[in-house]
């Protein structure tokens, strides 16, 4: 069950009081379990039919092709959601697993009690309707962004858009990149050492400085 503080930073139950959200965890018949690093909390290929909603750790929305070769689509933090409609799939040889990176405590709910008229006419369930139209917004947005990237060339421009992408969202030139280099290099669907070079070219020439995970782009 989600901490009242957890429960404030979950896109799924915005606008919900907490008094709201443990009603609802009952009458939803809400299931919480717990998931060790490398673990697959949800392959879409089978029966994935809840809303997950990650409470504690951090996972990955991961596409396998036909090849085997993997793409991270999404990485999920505390308060973030996935299911199987809402997610995007590709070929009908991929295949999406949600994966953790580290433990995890994830919360599901069936979909069918998210969406089946509440016999109480509960504000707070339309309201959590609401939401999961938003989040399916907010999914669209983000594959459009992932899209631009993608549809770029090469390495230093697949990067370049995305750290741009970044900045534009910060408002500013600075900026703190949302996951690792090696999740970076898997986003732009490349190899790490070959980004690692194109990076190194990047700040070399003057186009940004970078600390770690921090950006700061120059031109």
């Amino acid at each position: 069950m989600l901490s009242q503080e957890e429960m404030r930073k979950s896109p799924l139950f915005q606008d919900i009081s907490y008094e709201s959200y443990l009603a609802m965890y009952h009458c939803f018949q809400a299931v919480n379990r717990s998931y060790r690093p490398e673990e697959v909390i949800c392959d879409f290929a089978g029966d994935c039919s809840s809303v997950g909603i990650v409470e504690r750790g951090e996972a990955a929305l991961i596409r396998i092709d036909e090849n085997g070769v993997e793409t991270v689509m999404e990485t999920l933090g505390p308060g973030g959601v996935f299911g199987k409609n809402l997610a995007f799939a590709g070929s009908r040889l991929d295949s999406l697993e949600v994966v953790c990176r580290t433990s995890c405590d994830v919360l599901f709910i069936n979909y069918a009690h998210i969406l089946k008229r509440c016999e109480n006419a509960c504000t707070h369930h339309s309201v959590l309707v609401q939401n999961m139209l938003r989040l399916m917004s907010d999914k669209a947005q983000l594959l459009s962004e992932r899209v631009d990237v993608l549809s770029r060339r090469s390495i230093r421009d697949k990067l370049l858009c995305y750290f741009r992408q970044q900045s534009e969202k910060a408002g500013s030139a600075n900026f703190r990149l949302p996951f690792s280099l090696s999740v970076l290099a898997d986003y732009i669907a490349t190899d790490r050492s070959a980004m690692m070079r194109e990076l190194k070219k990047l700040k070399e020439e003057g186009f940004l400085t970078s600390d770690g995970r921090q950006i700061r782009l120059l031109q």
